[in-house]
């Protein structure tokens, strides 16, 4: 069994992280999609990391829910799996998903990397021993601090892709390398307003000449992509995933 999953910001927000376009999306009364880009990053680096920092300490204090959960236990049971996730989180890593079958194609919120060169690190690492409280004093002591580079000099920024930017290379050609090796029996989209194309093209090339396959879409609400999905689920992903997991291991 071959298997593609792409998800979006609705299934973190069922662990209680707001999406950028949702009622709770707004942090101090601005528009977090305003903050997200480089533009405000070169206006006031300070406000953006403050934004980010809260973000992180927001998502250490969340746990994975059930739709994490059941996409790592589909992982196990599939011959060939890859998730690709627009979320910047680690929930589904902490929810036992391995790094080699992830691509985080927005980048990582827990990785900070120089605005000038390659320097870069991890914050800190996906396991579920990491004493988050000891973060968080980190954080609260530099948080009036904008990071510099330790080689260069220069601003350090948030791991993560940015409203106009370019989606990171390597993460892209692990993705295409996935779809170019066949067309996959199932493929689902979760929690993904799929307003970026590159999302419905995925999922379109992942079902490709499959005869018998599903392509299911996981949304309570309509979007570009429904009408090419073979299986609509207007539930919460938290709720349906379990589910349709279930159905798919045990058929």
């Amino acid at each position: 069994m071959r298997v593609l999953i792409l998800t979006g910001a609705g299934v973190s927000a069922e662990s209680g992280i707001p999406t950028f376009r949702g009622k709770d999306g707004y942090w101090r009364n601005l528009d977090p999609a305003k903050l997200a880009t480089p533009e405000a990053f070169a206006r006031d680096p300070k406000l953006v990391w403050e934004w980010y920092r809260e973000r992180r300490q927001r998502i250490c204090k969340a746990q994975p829910n059930a739709a994490h959960e059941a996409i790592a236990r589909l992982a196990e049971h599939a011959d060939e799996f890859l998730l690709v996730t627009q979320n910047v989180d680690d929930l589904h890593a902490r929810a036992g998903l391995p790094k080699e079958k992830m691509v985080q194609i927005h980048g990582d919120i827990f990785v900070t990397w120089c605005s000038r060169c390659d320097f870069g690190f991890t914050e800190r690492k996906h396991d579920h021993d990491h004493d988050h409280e000891h973060e968080h004093e980190q954080e609260e002591e530099e948080e009036n601090v904008v990071p510099r580079c330790a080689k260069c000099g220069a601003l350090m920024r948030p791991g993560v892709v940015w409203f106009g930017e370019q989606l990171p290379w390597a993460e892209l050609r692990r993705v295409e390398t996935y779809l170019d090796r066949g067309a996959c029996d199932v493929g689902i989209v979760v929690g993904t307003t799929a307003t970026f194309g590159y999302i419905v093209d995925w999922a379109l090339r992942a079902s490709a000449e499959c005869f018998g396959g599903e392509l299911i879409e996981v949304n309570p609400e309509e979007t570009p992509f429904s009408r090419f999905a073979t299986r609509l689920v207007r539930e919460p992903a938290a709720i349906a995933l379990p589910r349709i997991v279930d159905q798919i291991v045990n058929s």
